[in-house]
């Protein structure tokens, strides 16, 4: 070893350096529309085919490791993607391009959101909440197609759902999945892509996971300690144990937060129920990653400090644990994707991801948002803009706020 933790080999072109990542992912942070799934297609246009910062394996590669890590996946992509152009601090500068446009905009919008009274007030919550129901739905489409494709796997969603949806705790929907993954069909095996060209030590790699453990255990102790202190008084700990926890335990990223977010802040009565979807509706017509959802939801929550500090807190909080997995995970990758244990509950977790969404839809979501037969038709005609003629988010969100709020005056 020779001192240093990380050597990147980025392909040799010119310009590499801190500020072009940086230049690079702000301009995708405004403009990737769509999702985890159109931000990978975002990423591969840019990186693969217009600067040719890596090749086609290499690329695959990246993301097949992404999703397979708790965490947000396109800004997890986008992290791997920084550290191999510009070393460390590209990896910084990677995500905080592409994370600061739409966390502006929710920390904006969280702000603003209180002013939404009367008629047309109520027609723009309306027609977010409409959304997000839309958006989740689409979602568990898509997702059923990739991560649940046979009857097997189907059966261990239901599974995953029931628990989610009974309120046994999420994590034990995972760990069902994990578990789950043995029993299913093992395909055949596959030829891998050669091993990422990144030089992380073991030591870089082990510190991550240890401080990735030592945080998940370290901040559910604190806050325990601190809620038998401080009684109701919500503090900046406690909201850091959440979505820390939030973003250790999601699997697949993207929408799969909603339940465990659900949970976390208005369980606890920290965020009522319309402000939640509100502002999950509100995150579908935002560029960049859905994780930014946590930029909104810490500035509705009233501790202790700032709303603007306790947002900066949530965001850094709920994306930490996802990014040291990157760490964690990089220097092991080329043995473990080929062990075929941990192909297996890699399948079964990503089975139950899906069942985790079906109960976010039937739970927080459809009881939160439907509150009439109209509102039914209108989330329907979202889910079929979205699915049958591919419309944008954005696009959606705003006919259905048009939709909502003239809707009182018809």
């Amino acid at each position: 070893m020779n001192g240093e933790l990380i050597k990147p080999e980025p392909t040799p072109v010119r310009g590499t350096g801190i500020l072009e990542v940086l230049g690079t992912f702000l301009r995708l942070g405004c403009l990737s529309f769509g999702g985890p799934v159109a931000h990978i297609g975002y990423f591969h246009a840019e990186f693969v085919g217009r600067r040719k910062w890596c090749d086609e394996s290499t690329f695959a590669e990246i993301v097949a490791l992404s999703q397979s890590m708790p965490g947000p996946a396109s800004s997890q992509a986008g992290f791997a993607l920084g550290i191999l152009r510009a070393g460390w601090m590209g990896g910084v500068a990677a995500w905080v391009g592409f994370t600061m446009p739409s966390a502006l905009l929710m920390l904006a919008f969280a702000f603003g959101h209180r002013f939404l009274t009367g008629s047309v007030g109520l027609g723009v919550v309306r027609g977010l909440q409409l959304v997000a129901a839309a958006v989740v739905a689409q979602a568990i489409l898509a997702m059923r197609k990739a991560l649940a494709p046979d009857a097997a796997r189907v059966i261990l969603a239901l599974a995953a759902a029931v628990i989610v949806y009974f309120d046994v705790s999420t994590l034990a929907g995972i760990i069902l999945g994990a578990l789950g993954g043995f029993v299913l069909p093992r395909p055949q095996k596959q030829s891998m892509a050669p091993a990422l060209p990144f030089r992380i030590s073991r030591t870089a790699g082990l510190f991550a996971a240890m401080l990735f453990a030592a945080l998940l255990i370290g901040l559910q102790a604190a806050a325990s300690l601190s809620a038998r202190k401080t009684g109701s008084s919500i503090q900046p700990i406690e909201v850091a144990n959440a979505f820390y926890r939030t973003g250790a335990l999601v699997f697949g990223g993207g929408h799969v937060v909603l339940p465990l977010l659900e949970k976390s802040v208005v369980a606890r009565g920290w965020v009522d129920q319309q402000s939640f979807l509100s502002g999950y509706g509100a995150a579908q017509a935002v560029p960049g990653p859905l994780f930014t959802f946590a930029a909104y939801l810490g500035a509705l929550i009233r501790p202790t400090l700032h709303p603007v500090a306790i947002s900066a807190l949530a965001l850094g909080a709920i994306f930490l644990p996802g990014l040291l997995a990157v760490v964690a995970v990089l220097p092991f990758w080329s043995s473990l994707r080929e062990r075929w244990y941990v192909q297996a509950s890699l399948r079964g977790v990503n089975a139950s991801v899906v069942g985790i969404l079906v109960a976010a839809l039937v739970g927080p979501v459809w009881h939160g948002a439907m509150h009439s037969f109209v509102d039914v038709v209108l989330a329907v005609a979202a889910f079929g803009a979205l699915v049958r003629w591919k419309a944008p988010p954005w696009a959606v969100v705003v006919g259905m706020l048009g939709i909502s709020i003239v809707r009182p005056f018809l």
